[in-house]
């Protein structure tokens, strides 16, 4: 009954610009924590995380003189697939920390208890992160001569900088020429807004299942925990659960490749979640 966080035409957008990646007309750039935690969430790190992305994507357009497609892993990466159920400290055993979504990282046997209620704090911390995300990306903050801005100050502050300070200054010359011809992100809303999506690992189905919903302008299932979703290198057996799922659904999907897929392997995944070679559906 809970609210969808995301919706299906923004993941449409997405699918859609995924397409433009595909033939080579944009640029991919996803990112973020292996895992989000209850105790990292606040604002600031939403910002820097943020702020980071941004900067990293001005690079890669002006670089590559391509538009860059930007997926956050982010507001809703809260589960961790474990190869082990348990873990051993000390000589003492517990069940495995799955991610906060979970259980907690605490060492201890209560820490380590599974509680559903934790599904609910994860869904308030996803709407919470959301909700600030979409502000930094439409109100402003997003702004050109913001990331400008910040780049020039991790240029003289950062002892990295000096690799990008060449770069950092062939774009203060763009940005003076745009300047000059009228082109500021008051003339603008190019300049000032931005497109950012979420996406996550599709691991804990029930959590996903109570966010499916079905579209009203097109009568489809969406995953609206997260603008893309991804299954993981140990759940992608063909003739399981997660598959199942994420074949059902139309958004934008992942698959994690690792290195016992065999080509046989990912092909019949590939003709299980894109059956019709739609753009922009699966990425790899």
């Amino acid at each position: 009954t809970f609210p969808p966080l995301v919706f299906a035409g923004e993941a449409r957008k997405l699918k859609k610009q995924l397409a433009a990646v595909a033939a080579g007309e944009a640029f991919l750039l996803q990112g973020g924590d292996c895992a989000e935690s209850f105790a990292e969430h606040g604002a600031d790190n939403i910002r820097d995380f943020f702020r980071v992305f941004l900067q990293m994507s001005v690079v890669l357009t002006f670089a590559g003189a391509q538009p860059v497609v930007k997926v956050g892993r982010v507001a809703g990466q809260f589960a961790k697939p474990r190869s082990s159920d348990n873990e051993t400290k000390g000589g003492v055993t517990l069940p495995s920390y799955r991610g906060d979504i979970i259980n907690g990282i605490e060492f201890d046997a209560r820490s380590r208890i599974p509680d559903p209620a934790r599904q609910e704090m994860a869904y308030r911390q996803s709407a919470a992160t959301l909700n600030l995300l979409r502000a930094f990306a439409q109100g402003g903050y997003a702004s050109l001569e913001n990331v400008h801005r910040w780049m020039l100050g991790f240029v003289a502050d950062s002892p990295q900088g000096e690799k990008y300070e060449s770069l950092a200054n062939r774009i203060t010359e763009t940005m003076e020429f745009m300047r000059a011809v009228g082109i500021t992100s008051e003339t603008n809303f190019a300049l000032r807004e931005t497109d950012f999506y979420t996406s996550h690992e599709a691991l804990l189905l029930g959590y996903e299942e109570a966010l499916t919903r079905v579209d009203s302008t097109s009568g489809d299932w969406y995953a609206t925990s997260g603008h893309m979703i991804w299954i993981g290198d140990r759940t992608r057996q063909p003739d399981h659960a997660h598959v199942e799922y994420c074949r059902g659904i139309k958004n934008p999907l992942g698959l994690k490749c690792g290195p016992s897929l065999t080509p046989d392997g990912l092909l019949e995944l590939i003709d299980l979640l894109n059956p019709e070679n739609e753009p922009g559906r699966l990425t790899l």
